[in-house]
Formats: structure tokens, sequence, C-alpha cells
């Protein structure tokens, strides 16, 4: 085993592992950009090496000075955990020219998956069924659209060098295909540095389903499968294990045709094998097909290590050392069932819109695992993937792992920017979903009814407000202010975002009140710090920067009104189109003078490893451009304003 390793990655993954290798006695060297200077994996690794600037371009994607760090710290192997070098061929030959081991597979198993084409031809080869399409090297715009039409829409147009959906665009008719590839080009471009892409079938009713497989580069096995249909902009955000509706018969073609897959390359360490099925008639063995293979640790594996009660980190450390595969296949055993939860920090009513802030509090309940590579106190950045925590939780059957994670979701306590976890708990409940009726489509069909404010959203501001009034401006004795024919009155303006909230609470006596927000009324009871509604229960009240009231799941998050603090924005009125995220500015379509109809694009914004297109809300002369191209904005900078409409040009 070895003595020291390196990790060349950040987050959540650096933090997990360097709990595996903390349990090994392995000792670890963290690297960090500027950005993370004061990330938790630099506070848990034995060593912490500062790498270069915030872009990943000038730090976590620098390999020459990540291997010269190792060799000065004495490192023998380098984890590149997942994204940034951990699929780099090029990285893995310079790891090993320098001395070093790469705890993960070969270069030359890379490089054969590497291009969804050539994998494609090669899976062929090997006996694993592929997706109807068109993998060649023609990349001419009127060659493409021909083999499109010749696959039958509606197609799909995948970058070869892509993932997590960057470079991919679905396309129901040939006259939006041109309009698509070219997008899909641009974005697989500035991600992968590589335009290429292929054309696929798109399947109907499609499920995803990844097999984990296992090797030591004689032999591998796999370790079953997980369903990640679940998804959102083809990015995954609730994976279990196994598969809902998993027959034997199926897992055994499934799980034979992955092995294949990672016998044929020879294949060393953690990997997946993704597959597409239609589950139209349900799972049938004449119905998955090979999508691509994941050449190292997936987000999700904590799923499989749950229902599998294994280490896979602890085996990648065991393999890359020399040590056979740990179990034959026969030994692996299925037990329970688990689900793993994407905690971001998104806007999901904006249309999942990556965001920014600081987190002021953190906290998960204790009957789940939270794999996390943040705190409370830490910044969000717009330089890496906004993901806060992975949330797993395992029971014996699916009803109850599923069950608990409903219940995990509602007990977790984030603040300080806007997250997706009431749409996760939401989508925990839905009822398709809780029967293991589940396809790649399921949240963009129902996606209304998962964004739903609470029908309960007055209770939920009145128990805030209890707790907001009852921190700032409750009497240091029972008697202060005593009022012989009235209640004692107390007002207040509460800001939550953009609305103004007024509240007056009327103490009865020292442990009971009225409360008053708007036209109804709440009895409230102050039970040690904190109030209760009646029939209500309680809350949870944590202040940093602001009020953040956690009550059944919700939170809300308050500040005490200034009159004297004006949004400088406010005064630009609603002509002006601001940026909904922090990011680069990749493209302006429109100058000063331009006429613009509504819905025309304005420029595209790349932020956290995606291109978001903002459009003009009405028709309208552009007044005035505020940004160029190439430049970093923050979120809320304006970028485009059009002239009034009642200008004579407007």
């Amino acid at each position: 085993m070895f003595r020291k390793i390196l990790i060349a990655n950040r987050g959540e993954i650096a933090c997990r592992i360097i709990k595996t290798a903390r349990k090994l006695g392995v000792a670890t060297v963290a690297v960090y950009s500027d950005a993370d200077r004061h990330a938790l994996h630099v506070t848990l690794a034995d060593q912490a090496v500062a790498i270069g600037g915030a872009a990943p371009k000038d730090s976590y994607l620098k390999g020459d000075a990540i291997i010269a760090v190792a060799l000065e710290t004495g490192a023998e192997a380098i984890h590149p955990g997942y994204g940034f070098l951990s699929e780099n061929p090029d990285f893995v030959d310079a790891v090993e020219k320098a001395g070093l081991v790469f705890i993960g597979p070969s270069a030359k198993a890379i490089r054969a998956m590497g291009l969804k084409d050539a994998a494609k031809a090669l899976m062929e080869k090997a006996g694993v069924p592929v997706v109807p399409g068109y993998h060649g090297d023609n990349q001419d715009g009127g060659f493409l659209a021909e083999q499109a039409g010749r696959i039958g829409y509606p197609v799909l147009i995948k970058a070869v060098a892509g993932g997590g959906g960057k470079g991919m665009r679905r396309v129901e008719n040939a006259g939006e295909f041109a309009d698509a590839l070219r997008a899909a080009k641009a974005e697989a471009a500035n991600a992968f540095g590589n335009e290429a892409v292929l054309i696929e079938k798109y399947v109907s009713a499609p499920r995803h389903i990844e097999v984990q497989v296992f090797g030591d580069g004689r032999d591998a096995v796999h370790l079953f499968e997980r369903d990640c249909s679940l998804q959102r902009r083809h990015q995954k955000v609730i994976e279990e294990a196994p598969a809902p509706g998993m027959t034997a018969a199926m897992r055994e073609a499934m799980g034979s045709a992955a092995v294949r897959a990672a016998k044929a390359i020879g294949y060393s360490g953690a990997g997946t094998i993704e597959f597409i099925l239609d589950g139209s008639e349900g799972l049938r063995p004449d119905r998955f097909w090979f999508m691509e293979m994941n050449t190292r640790l997936q987000v999700e594996h904590p799923v499989t290590e749950a229902v599998t009660g294994l280490d896979l980190v602890e085996w990648q450390l065991l393999v890359a050392s020399g040590e056979p595969l740990p179990l034959r296949q026969e030994d692996i055993r299925l037990m329970g069932h688990a689900f793993e939860a994407r905690l971001y920090a998104e806007d999901v009513a904006a249309g999942f819109l990556p965001a920014t802030g600081r987190l002021a509090h953190l906290s998960f309940p204790e009957n789940c695992r939270a794999d996390t590579g943040v705190q409370s106190g830490d910044e969000i950045s717009p330089w890496y993937d906004p993901m806060i925590a992975k949330i797993i939780t395992h029971g014996p059957t699916r009803d109850i792992a599923l069950s608990k994670l409903g219940r995990v979701l509602d007990e977790t306590e984030v603040a300080g920017t806007v997250t997706n976890l009431t749409f996760l708990a939401a989508l925990a409940r839905h009822k398709g979903f809780t029967r293991g009726e589940v396809d790649t489509g399921l949240i963009g069909r129902d996606l209304a009814s998962l964004v739903q404010k609470p029908e309960d959203d007055r209770l939920v501001s009145a128990m805030a407000a209890a707790a907001a009034l009852h921190v700032a401006a409750l009497p240091a004795h029972p008697l202060t202010g005593f009022s012989l024919w009235a209640p004692l009155t107390q007002r207040i303006t509460l800001e939550k975002g953009s609305e103004r909230i007024e509240v007056e609470l009327m103490l009865d006596g020292p442990q009971t009140a009225r409360l008053r927000v708007g036209d109804q009324e709440f009895r409230a009871a102050l039970d040690g710090w904190h109030w209760t509604l009646a029939g209500e229960g309680g809350l949870k009240v944590v202040e940093a920067d602001g009020i953040h009231v956690f009550a059944q799941g919700a939170t809300a998050s308050f500040q005490r009104h200034d009159p004297l603090n004006r949004d400088a924005a406010a005064g630009m009125g609603s002509d002006v189109t601001l940026a909904p995220m922090p990011g680069l500015v990749r493209a302006l379509f429109v100058a000063a003078g331009q006429e613009v109809e509504a819905g025309q694009p304005l420029c595209v914004l790349e932020a956290m490893k995606m291109e978001h297109t903002l459009k003009a809300a009405r028709a309208g002369r552009v007044a005035e451009v505020f940004v160029r191209e190439g430049v970093q904005i923050a979120a809320g900078d304006p970028l485009v304003q059009l002239e009034p409409q009642d200008s004579p040009h407007g």
C-alpha cells in the first residue's frame, strides 16, 4: 500500500478520498487554487500546496504543476478524483513518466473509451449492443443532417468527447437541426477543446441505467447497477441502486455486457458502463444499448457502496498498488436499496440556473451519509460546479430508503444561497417515482408541480416572522412595556428577497402572543428560546448574515428592512437585462442602436461549464451594451439596456 498520495481534485470528492486514505493509514497531499485557500479539503489533508489561480486552467488542470508538487512532497501516487484530469490520457502518461502511479486506468484504456464514436465501434466488436446512430468522422453539417434524417427524428446530437450534458442537444425535426448542431459544437469546443459530434436515435421512453465495473488489468467484475434516470438538462439529480423493476435475467445480461466491455480494454480500477434502455415495455434484455464508459470513479458511487458494503476508493488504492481484485464476482452481494440526491446551489424556478453565495448555515441530519466539501461560512464559487453535497440514504427496501431520503431532505438545513433542496424533497415524494416509474423525461413533464411553492407559504412566513421578532425585539423583562388595557404591540418590516412583509406581534403575556401577517392571525407561544405556532410544531432559528428559519423542510431567510438601503439596480427599470448568475460573456449579438425582436438572443453567458443564452424580453431598440465578449461579470450586473418604450425609437 502507498504511504502518501496526492489528490488532484477539490471539493467533496477530495474529502471523500482523504477519508478512506486516513482509514488505511495513507498520508494525503491536497492542492488548492486561490479560490479554495480555506476549503474543507485543504483543512482535512495532511499537507496542502497552492497550485494557481481560481480558474481551473490556472490550477486544477495544470498537470505539470500537480506532478511537480507530488514529487516535491514525496507522494508515490496521484488520485484524480473525477472531472478535471481524471480522464486525460496525456496526464496519465506524464504521471507515469515521472515515476509516479496514476490511481486509475491506463492511458490506453482512457483513449479507447474517451471518444464516444470510437468507443461504440469497439463495443460493437466486443459484442456489446449500441444505440443506432452515426459515429463517423465526417463533420459536415449537411452530411450530419442527412444522417439524422436517415436515423429518424427525434435524434440526439452529442459531443464525442463530452460528458455531463455538455455539447448535447435533442432535435425534434429537420428544421431545428442546423441551429442545434451549431450550439452543440460551440459548447463542445469550449468545454472539451473538440467540437466533433455524433448523432444518435433518441429513445422515446428512455431509462438511464449504468453498471459499476472494477478491473485489475487482468480480470473484471461488476458491482451491480445504478438507475440514473432522474435527470434535468442531461444532468443526474437522484440516483438509486439497484434499478427499480430490474429482473435477474436483465441484471445478468447488463452485468455480463459491462464486464465484456471492461475486459475488452484490459481495464484497471473503477469504471462505469452507461446504458440507455427503452422502458416502454418494462426492462427487456433486448432493449438496452451502450452509451459510453466513464473511466473514473463516478459522482454516484456512494449508492453502490451502500448496497454492497464495499469501499470503492479502498479498492482503487489496493488495485493501483498492485493487489488483485479483492473479491470474485460470486462473492459480491447486493444488500437493500440506496438513494443519492445531489444538493446544488441553483435556482430551480429560473431554469436550474447555478447560484453562488456564502453558506451562512449548513447542517445535515445524523441518519444519512452526506458527502460534502463545504461547511458553514464557505463561499459557493462561480469557478466550479455548484454542488453543495451528496445526500445518501440506505434501507432494507426501496420504500424504506426513499422514505428516509424524504425525511432527511426535510431535516437538511442550508441558508445563504438558493438551492434545489425543496425540489429534491418534492421529487422524493413524486407519486410516479415512489412507484418506481422512472424515465429521463419525468422531471421535464412534471416540473411545474415539483417547483410549486408550499400551500402554507404564509404560515411559514408567519413562523419566520415570529422568530425574527423574538430574536430582534423581545423585551428584556416580562413587564417591560406593560399596558393595562391593550396588548403590548410590536411591529417590524422584514425583507424576504424582494418581498417586504409587515409583521405585528401582540404580546398577551410573557409566554404567549398573537402574530398578524397580512389578514391572518396566528397564536404563538414561547418555548425556551423558540416561538412555536399553535398546532404547527417548532422551528429552528439561526442568526448568520440574517435570520434563517427552518421549519418542516422549508428555509426562510429574512433581513430587517432598512429604508435607507436602496438597490442601485432598481433605478434602471425593467428595460435592462441583468446577469442571472456570475459568469463569462462568451458571445455578444447586439450593439447600441440595433433593433431587436422579443425573444431575440442578446448574448451567451458561460457559467459553471454550461452556456446560457439570454434573450430580449420585448421588441425595441438597444440603448446601451454594458459588457464586451470575454469579460467576467457578477450576478445582477447590467448587460443590455433597451430604450424606454415611450421613447421616439422605442
